[in-house]
């Protein structure tokens, strides 16, 4: 039989890193992954009226970005705003840029000689497009960011939620030019202007406002993740180098290990790392303040990831107390009918951590119901409701193929207060439910999770460390005994990285974690007994847990001739040989 067990080297990331710094840092390091954006940046500055939506995400450094892109662009000529007499009329003025200097005796109204300039909060009309300065003999004109800047970015949520600067600027765009007043000529437009926003914004603008999908249809979408199946981890070490340099902080060989480890959990992904500048520029930050200087080595990064772990885990502690104090009533060790330990992930609004739970099924004589208290009592949210239809679709799958099921069963998570939401229990609830009909018991020690599609394969759920650190944190605490595992989909593999205090409890055979990728596999490591195969006649193996759950359900039906007690009437009838 193939072992489910996965190997200590599965367990975490493995990095080939480089012995060694690089020994040149550069701005344009921190664009690695983000090449579709450049690209995109780009071909804006060859195009004429056509702006660019720059989609990024919460944990990146925006002005550092922007900066990076800007540098490695092509620098746009130096422009000058003059004056020039219309042909029409001799008193009347307009407006026009030119790159040439212009001669002494043209007066420059405004010089673009700036690169860019990133606008966000409460942003005024004035600063965009300029006011006059009147001075005792005269007014002057002092240009706004659009004269002065060959970029624009501006923030979509500031200019969004101000509906009136929101229409002015979509107007220039339309008129490709701008009033001071009424009466100074319009200053036609002469920059790009970059939105930089949410990507799910940029679609709901299109689909609104005509002017924006008109004069923005170049989206530039940053990447938060680096695949390290496209890049290598010395590309990783570079960005990492650079960033490092920004906050004016020295990195160690000692830290690359423990930034990389850091970087893959927060993709929960062991091939890809995250290029969330902020997150980790602020990591380096915390652990350089653990040093005499400012640098950051392996032990240094390790305490600050501990602190900040720290500085947040109130709400685990007290859970934990609730389990040492048997206020929650969960088992670790023995064996039970119709009970299993699940495993949840509570989300508080800064951190989540894992969280065993207690789940119960029951099963009586009926019409074939699966009943999901957790929904019955407005505490279950939809997705976990279609993970429990679910369920009842794979016992009629294997049970209810030629002839309704006789039974209900009632599902529950024990001491549940809050809402349950996910399909992520679906492997356990079923399981249990196979148990309570079996009458079959269920191993305490062993944690499942996992999500069932309708053929019984076991699919990827979220959050899987620490639902694996949860259970083990509860284990620990009680005493390790070299029986107690975890139950997870094979298909989480590659997002496995626990902590060295895991692996190392797995190494020596004092925790153990399976995968798998079929329900009838959990059955065999949860009761010790084989599911079972169907044979030509549709039947299971009398020894199996399928047989077992045949046998009590055909009883339920009054199929099971042979152990129906006979009434008073028909043992007379039987006695005079009339039946």
């Amino acid at each position: 039989m193939t072992t489910t067990l996965i190997p200590t080297s599965q367990l975490a990331p493995q990095f080939t890193l480089p012995q060694s710094l690089p020994s040149t840092v550069y701005l344009s390091h921190l664009l690695l992954g983000q090449e579709r954006a450049v690209e995109a940046f780009q071909l804006m500055t060859k195009l004429e009226n056509q702006h660019l939506f720059l989609a990024d995400y919460a944990g990146i450094d925006r002005q550092l970005l922007i900066k990076a892109i800007v540098e490695q662009a092509d620098t746009p000529s130096d422009s000058y705003l003059v004056a020039s007499k219309t042909p029409t009329e001799d008193l009347d003025f307009s407006f026009r840029w030119q790159t040439a200097l212009p001669a002494a005796s043209v007066g420059i109204i405004a010089s673009q000689n700036k690169s860019y300039h990133y606008l966000s909060g409460s942003i005024r009309r004035a600063e965009l497009i300029g006011r006059m300065v009147k001075t005792d003999k005269s007014s002057q004109y002092k240009a706004g960011i659009l004269a002065s800047h060959h970029y624009v970015f501006i923030d979509v949520e500031s200019l969004w939620k101000r509906e009136g600067l929101w229409e002015f600027v979509m107007q220039i765009l339309q008129d490709n030019c701008y009033k001071i007043n009424s009466e100074l000529a319009p200053i036609p437009l002469n920059c790009k202007i970059i939105l930089v926003g949410n990507a799910n914004l940029f679609s709901h603008l299109r689909s609104e406002d005509p002017v924006f999908l008109k004069y923005f249809p170049l989206l530039a979408e940053l990447n938060s993740e680096l695949d390290l199946t496209q890049y290598s981890e010395a590309q990783y070490l570079q960005w990492l180098h650079s960033l490092a340099k920004q906050v004016d902080v020295t990195l160690e060989t000692s830290a690359l290990m423990t930034l990389f480890w850091h970087s893959a959990k927060l993709t929960e992904h062991q091939q890809r790392l995250s290029l969330s500048s902020i997150l980790l520029s602020q990591l380096m930050l915390q652990a350089a303040s653990y040093t005499t200087s400012k640098t950051v080595s392996g032990t240094s990064v390790t305490k600050a990831i501990k602190q900040a772990k720290r500085r947040h885990e109130t709400s685990e502690l007290y859970a934990a107390q609730n389990f040492a104090d048997n206020f929650i009533n969960l088992q670790t060790s023995g064996e039970m009918i119709g009970q299993i330990n699940g495993l949840t992930v509570v989300d508080t609004d800064d951190a989540s951590y894992g969280e065993p739970a207690r789940i119960t099924t029951t099963v009586h004589y009926g019409d074939g119901e699966v009943i999901d208290i957790e929904r019955k009592s407005e505490l279950g949210g939809n997705i976990h409701t279609k993970g429990m239809m679910i369920l009842s679709a794979s016992l009629y799958r294997i049970f209810g193929r030629d002839a309704p099921l006789h039974l209900n069963a009632n599902i529950v998570f024990e001491q549940s207060y809050q809402e349950i939401d996910g399909d992520s229990a679906s492997l356990a609830e079923y399981c249990c439910l196979m148990s309570a009909i079996a009458e079959q018991p269920i191993n305490q020690s062993i944690a499942v999770t996992g999500a069932l599609d309708q053929f019984g394969n076991v699919q990827a759920i979220g959050g899987v460390n620490e639902k694996i650190e949860g259970f083990y944190r509860l284990c620990l605490q009680r005493g390790l005994t070299g029986e107690q595992s975890v139950i997870i989909p094979k298909a989480n593999v590659l997002q496995l990285n626990l902590s060295p205090e895991i692996i190392e409890a797995v190494a020596n055979g004092k925790f153990h974690i399976h995968a798998i990728e079929h329900m009838d596999q959990a059955i065999s490591l949860l009761m010790d007994i084989e599911a079972g195969q169907r044979n030509e006649d549709n039947d299971f193996p009398e020894k199996s847990l399928y047989g077992l759950v045949q046998q009590r359900l055909e009883k339920m039906a009054g199929q099971d001739e042979e152990e129906i007690e006979p009434s008073f009437l028909q043992r007379i009838l039987i006695k005079l040989r009339i039946i």
